[in-house]
């Protein structure tokens, strides 16, 4: 039988040095809180999980759920809200780890694990060999190799803070040790806190202390905006990556931000300055030209979407659409081969297939109340610098003659003109031309 284990996360900093009122481990990395990838990695190791969190943490505790949150009501420390959680390890391994270092893999976490298990250590914790340590906490080693104890940086002497490897803050041990240990911790330190690094001295003394080495990209810790916006770049880099190894061209990698749950298929071309927000997905051929901006849509196979267009939440593009430059569509079906090329907006609209929207056309879909909806039937042709006002149906094979304002339904083949009589005055505007020039030069 495969041992049990435990993951504790704890999430209960408040995120003081952000200056912000969201609980750090809720601030969003990728469009998604940064405790959601920690919980992703660890899923994949165990179902058991639980989050430490602070008091008045709602949003905190719904964005963890169904997994069991335990409330820290007292903040006094790393060792304090592991000992909160300790009646719930169970038995078996525990592993605990910081909501603020939410790139560890699963694999490196499934290393700790196999560490402490294949090696029958005491404790296994992760570190890492920084070239400028800062304020990280230092791992002291043995003649060994074994570690005898972590310092914190405010707590360090000058010659243990010119040690390299540094503490990255997850621990795997025993459930029946750590209950233990975690009970003999005080505060006798700068911070008059209790210190979960304190148990590693504690399992020196009992058995072996063993550190496994990672990538420290992987291993960042965010505590402040700066940080937060490294792991940002860190973890966009690994996305594009991720994206280019599926078969998606990025022209300029660097240029192009994805949301960890964006959704491409192979054979897609993102041009350069190209942002794409939550919920996305662009399928196979779709070319998705530069300064464009995406979020809650789908783009259909073969569209060319830009540039500078822009597809905002409930918007589908179906098969070999264009949306072109300045376009704007906001929950709006927009069907195959149908085309908005310049300067337009759409919103509320379900359009059907090939259809051509004109230059300059709007669809006036909110009265300052309500929204209303636009549908336009396949195979029609609306002119340039049309003016739909929803609620408004268009059927099939129409055309609409440019410059149009739109109130009354469209039926099926028909052509439609919602524009004033023009009328021409012949001579009038010469006349009209030099009173404005002798009214100019009398000024």
């Amino acid at each position: 039988m495969t041992p049990s284990l435990t993951a504790v996360i704890l999430a209960a900093g408040k995120g003081t040095r952000m200056r912000s009122s969201k609980p750090k481990a809720m601030q969003p990395l990728a469009h998604k809180p940064m405790v959601a990838y920690l919980i992703d990695s660890v899923a994949r190791l165990t179902d058991k999980i639980i989050v430490v969190i602070g008091p008045d943490m709602a949003d905190l505790e719904q964005a963890v759920a169904p997994h069991k949150v335990i409330i820290q009501t007292e903040r006094k420390g790393t060792g304090h809200a592991a000992l909160t959680a300790s009646e719930a390890f169970g038995e078996g391994d525990v592993i605990i780890l910081n909501a603020d270092n939410p790139l560890v893999s699963s694999e490196t976490l499934a290393s700790l694990v196999k560490l402490r298990r294949t090696e029958k250590a005491a404790l296994t914790v992760i570190g890492m060999n920084l070239d400028d340590p800062a304020q990280y906490g230092r791992l002291v080693q043995n003649q060994h190799g074994e570690i005898e104890r972590i310092v914190e940086y405010k707590d360090a002497t000058e010659q243990e803070r010119s040690i390299t490897l540094c503490n990255a803050g997850m621990i795997c041990a025993p459930a029946s040790s750590l209950r233990k240990w975690l009970k003999d911790i005080t505060p006798h330190n700068a911070q008059n806190e209790l210190y979960l690094t304190d148990i590693v001295g504690f399992a020196a003394k009992e058995g072996s202390v063993l550190c496994l080495q990672a990538d420290q990209d992987e291993l960042v810790g965010i505590n402040s905006r700066a940080e937060l916006a490294r792991a940002e770049q860190l973890l966009q880099k690994k996305l594009r990556l991720r994206a280019m190894d599926n078969g998606v061209t990025l022209i300029d990698p660097s240029s192009v931000y994805f949301s960890a749950d964006t959704i491409i298929e192979p054979d897609v071309l993102i041009e350069p300055n190209v942002f794409i927000g939550p919920g996305v997905t662009i399928k196979t051929g779709a070319h998705i030209k530069a300064f464009s901006h995406l979020e809650g849509c789908v783009v259909g196979e073969n569209s060319l979407i830009g540039p500078y267009a822009r597809l905002r939440p409930g918007t589908i593009c179906e098969e070999g659409t264009h949306i072109g430059n300045f376009v704007e569509l906001k929950n709006t079906t927009l069907g195959r081969k149908s085309k908005a090329n310049h300067l337009t907006y759409l919103g509320d609209s379900e359009i059907g297939p090939n259809v051509n929207i004109g230059a300059g056309t709007i669809t006036c879909n909110y009265d300052g109340y309500f929204k209303h909806k636009t549908t336009i039937g396949a195979h029609s042709f609306i002119g340039s610098n049309t003016i739909m006002v929803a609620p408004l149906k268009i059927d099939d094979n129409t055309l609409i003659a440019a410059g149009s304002v739109l109130t009354k339904d469209v039926p099926s083949g028909a052509m439609a003109f919602g524009r004033a009589q023009q009328v021409n005055i012949e001579g009038r505007g010469s006349a009209y031309k030099e009173r404005l020039k002798a009214k100019k030069d009398q000024s």
